[in-house]
């Protein structure tokens, strides 16, 4: 008769203060057969602290394919696995995603043991609206593609957060005001739960200033929170440029289809366009 599979289990660790980890993270890190770290070296650290000795083996971005393989058969073999980030919840801009895919592609169980993350953690105490956001993992490397990635998100109505290095904040933060209105809130949160911990709500152009000026400003690493785009709920009527479109648009499409483009092209509401279209029926 074959053993039962092993468990994955995907398990938070702290994201600067050693303290913050669940009981349950520290049991399930004692209890299993191995554990698959990001960097073994950050992560003895952790297990010296807490007494655990459990083997380790390396999985990160280079090697995880691979490694992911070895890992689902030690499961099957019915061996249990603990999968660690150097901080904070696995996946979250982290590794782990092939091994977590093919445990699941395989049908055998994967376990959360939720605990730190930096995402939720600068969430928590920035003063923005948090009911609906966006998580945009780490920005782009090159000055136009972060552009880019910006005159995207100008018109968003509801708060979204990306996580930025000690090397590209001040860069990041440059291009955003090249887009972004300088009164724009936002949120810089750097080196949580630990020594040098700060959290500033500002303005974008306030908060580019401080971190030109300040070296400290500069280190460690950071969320960065941006707050929606106001959006004039109030607003009752389209511009003769988008009436001269929309005009346009009915002379070749169905007024459904005339207005599905309108919406966009131009990024007016739906209910304000199909109303116009129907007057210039």
């Amino acid at each position: 008769m074959s053993s039962p599979c092993g468990k994955l289990y995907v398990v938070a660790t702290p994201i600067g203060n050693l303290a913050d980890i669940t009981f349950r993270a520290v049991e399930i890190l004692k209890q299993v057969d191995l554990i698959a770290a990001e960097d073994t070296r950050h992560v003895k650290m952790l297990l010296q602290h807490y007494g655990i000795s459990n083997k380790v083996v390396s999985l990160h971005q280079h090697n995880e394919d691979t490694v992911s393989t070895g890992l689902l058969e030690k499961l099957r073999q019915g061996q249990s696995i603990a999968l660690v980030s150097d901080a904070g919840t696995p996946l979250l801009s982290d590794p782990g995603m092939p091994l977590v895919r093919m445990v699941k592609d395989a049908g055998l169980e994967v376990s959360p043991v939720p605990g730190a993350c930096a995402l939720i953690a600068a969430l928590s105490a920035a003063g923005l609206p948090v009911t609906r956001f966006s998580f945009e993992g780490f920005l782009p490397r090159t000055s136009s593609a972060r552009q880019a990635f910006f005159h995207e998100k100008l018109m968003c109505p509801t708060t979204w957060v990306f996580y930025e290095s000690s090397h590209r904040i001040l860069a990041s933060l440059k291009d955003m005001a090249e887009v972004l209105p300088l009164d724009r809130q936002i949120v810089i949160a750097r080196e949580l739960t630990k020594l040098h911990e700060t959290i500033i709500k500002t303005s974008l152009g306030r908060a580019l200033e401080l971190v030109e000026s300040d070296d400290n400003m500069r280190k460690g690493e950071f969320v960065v929170i941006v707050n929606g785009a106001v959006v004039d709920k109030k607003e009752q009527v389209i511009t003769p440029e988008q009436q001269k479109l929309l005009a346009v648009l009915l002379r070749e499409c169905s007024i459904k289809t005339a207005v599905a483009m309108a919406v966009e092209i131009t990024g007016v509401r739906k209910k304000l366009l199909y109303q116009a279209a129907l007057d210039m029926q």
